[in-house]
């Protein structure tokens, strides 16, 4: 396992092996730790993937640096390069290994109702609470201080970071004839299918009868709220201060930026990307389109708005010089 050869150190001939990578330089090289290319010191391994980072490569004292295919460069370099044709998921695969030696949590600090199940290969930390009937697959990892109400069920492979929030109460509450208003009661669960990561401090309701959905493959920020009866399908990203109200279904592979808006009881389209600080109040329908703006609208027509929104002040005074004109003219 490569995370044996990390804490012995590791030839780039071996990580070459590991991540299908072709070697230019020295298959000797050895490197101990991963870093960023921008921090690339004697001993360690970094990627590059992105052009923007390319300039780092020259003045690197980095061991080993696996390159994307993609990357041209102008320069001889000092690292030894392990070109692979997806640099991004080289690393993650090589960081993933790197960090299954990471100690697992073995305590047993937290509170596990005696009606859950819980696979045997979970770990989870302390200061956590599992409840009555909750449900666990395999290979979960639970950090600290998450909370799982009663019903709810995480598939496998799954990870929720510190603070999350599953299943607590949805915000229902019935108007009455006084002005107050009256809780309705939360009767059913979240249930989160496999491979989906859960980020610190989210919440995510439980629906008022039935379940609110998190789909497999799905990936959540930090800081993010999900309310009763939401529905997340399959492979979905979201970043981070998203709120999506209740009853609302995004579909499909769907990119949602930070801090956006999402209004309950409509559907987004699979494939729909929606740019940061965007507020959607209406159902799209048409998949595979970029939103922007609030209310959001189809990103190219909110680009073009933007370029009309910064000539306003300049039209408006072109608008009264015209007037005037008219008016002398009407004059005479």
């Amino acid at each position: 396992m490569l995370t044996e050869l990390l804490n012995k150190s590791v030839t780039a001939e071996a990580l070459a092996s590991i991540l299908d990578g072709q070697i230019e330089g020295d298959s000797r090289a050895i490197a101990t730790y991963p870093s960023k290319i921008e921090e690339g010191k004697e001993g360690s391994i970094c990627f590059l993937s992105n052009k923007k980072y390319v300039d780092f490569i020259y003045n690197s004292d980095a061991s080993i640096v696996v390159i994307d295919k993609s990357i041209n460069l102008s320069q001889q370099v000092k690292p030894t390069l392990i070109w692979v044709s997806d640099a991004y998921s080289a690393f993650s695969k090589l960081l993933e290994l790197y960090n299954a030696d990471v100690e697992q949590y073995n305590t047993h600090t937290f509170y596990l109702h005696p009606t859950a199940k819980v696979d045997p290969t979970v770990s989870i930390a302390p200061n956590c609470f599992v409840g009555k009937n909750v449900r666990i697959g395999k290979h979960c990892i639970i950090h600290p201080n998450v909370t799982i109400y009663h019903d709810c069920v995480i598939g496998n492979n799954c990870i929720i970071q510190s603070g999350a929030v599953i299943g607590a109460d949805g915000f229902g509450f019935a108007p009455q004839a006084d002005g107050s208003y009256k809780k309705i009661p939360q009767i059913g669960n979240v249930i989160i299918g496999n491979d989906a990561e859960i980020g610190a401090n989210v919440t995510i309701d439980r629906a008022t009868m039935g379940s609110t959905k998190i789909g497999n493959g799905v990936k959540l920020d930090n800081l993010i709220q999900i309310a009763h009866n939401v529905i997340i399908k399959d492979n979905t990203v979201i970043a981070a201060q998203t709120g999506i109200a209740g009853s609302t279904t995004i579909k499909e592979n769907c990119m949602i930026g930070g801090q956006v808006g999402i209004v309950g009881h409509i559907e987004i389209a699979a494939g729909t990307k929606i740019q940061a600080q965007s507020g959607v109040a209406k159902s799209i329908k048409e998949p595979n389109k970029a939103w922007n703006d609030t209310p959001a609208f189809e990103y190219g027509a909110a680009l073009r708005s933007q370029v009309i929104y910064k000539k306003l002040p300049a039209m408006l005074k072109r608008i009264d010089e015209l007037e005037k004109e008219i008016e002398r003219l009407k004059k005479g």
